[in-house]
């Protein structure tokens, strides 16, 4: 026997907008949220105003208006000119340059390296690779013999990145550090700058040598994070930059903190 279908009411117009309203607002806030997600790395880095360089081969931190770069015998001829004039609009302001290592070895073109780059207008830096088993006191005397400071050129530079092998290298490496520096201080008058990275920073610096200005290299942060901020002055952000006037890859450089701490880090 056949029953009677009931009448089924059919959705009215304004209930049909509202569903499709709802139905729209919904995407909406999950396009929002989506997009949150994607793009909140982008927002923080972009404090950083990271900025592709042409002529530099890399991006650049350009909330940041100082930068440079750091040079070795690794570097071969350098044409100083070329690299102080690679770029009219985000230039190169000042080089850090390899000095000496150990107790002995004396950068082949160091001399050269540091003559050039003053002719040309950079503000110059030296710099010594500690060897954490090697004396302190003799590191120290090679450095001095080898540079002489001007007015005007950064303080002397510790390249302190490694931490030796053995554990009794690694128990004495904040004494041995200690002595390195004191001597450079008693010839030079200033404090040193100390360049190291994120581990070292961790295990030795902090706490041992805070009253020091720091240069940190960290080619992965976007942001540098967790260094004391009163003493941090210079970042190492990149390996493989390019430049006009040298051949490979460069490393380069980034002043952060304020301009007017600039003089802080050079000989009077």
């Amino acid at each position: 026997m056949r029953t009677k279908k009931k009448n089924q009411t059919r959705p009215t117009t304004q209930q049909k907008t509202l569903v499709k309203r709802i139905f729209n607002l919904k995407t909406l806030y999950a396009f929002v949220v989506i997009s949150l997600i994607i793009l909140y790395p982008v927002y923080v880095s972009d404090g950083q105003k990271w900025t592709y360089v042409d002529s530099f081969g890399i991006k650049v931190p350009l909330r940041y208006t100082i930068h440079g770069i750091d040079v070795s015998h690794h570097n071969k001829k350098i044409d100083w000119h070329k690299v102080k004039n690679s770029n009219d609009n985000v230039g190169v302001t000042f080089c850090f340059i390899k000095a000496t290592e150990g107790t002995d070895l004396k950068d082949q073109d160091f001399g050269n390296n540091w003559r050039e780059a003053k002719k040309v207008g950079l503000i110059r830096g030296a710099y010594h690779f500690y060897v954490p088993w090697a004396d302190p006191v003799l590191q120290a005397k090679n450095f001095i013999n080898t540079v002489s400071l001007d007015g005007g050129d950064f303080v002397p530079v510790v390249d302190f990145e490694v931490q030796g092998l053995n554990k009794k290298v690694r128990k004495n490496l904040v004494a041995n550090v200690t002595t390195f520096i004191e001597h450079l201080k008693s010839h030079y008058g200033v404090d040193p700058i100390i360049y190291t990275n994120k581990h070292i920073y961790r295990q030795y610096i902090k706490g041992n040598f805070d009253e020091y200005p720091l240069w940190i290299s960290d080619y992965d942060s976007r942001k540098l994070e967790g260094f004391e901020s009163s003493k941090l002055m210079l970042w190492q952000h990149s390996t493989n930059g390019r430049l006009d006037g040298i051949i490979g890859d460069v490393d380069f450089n980034v002043f952060v903190a304020s301009k007017s701490h600039l003089d802080d880090i050079c000989v009077k």
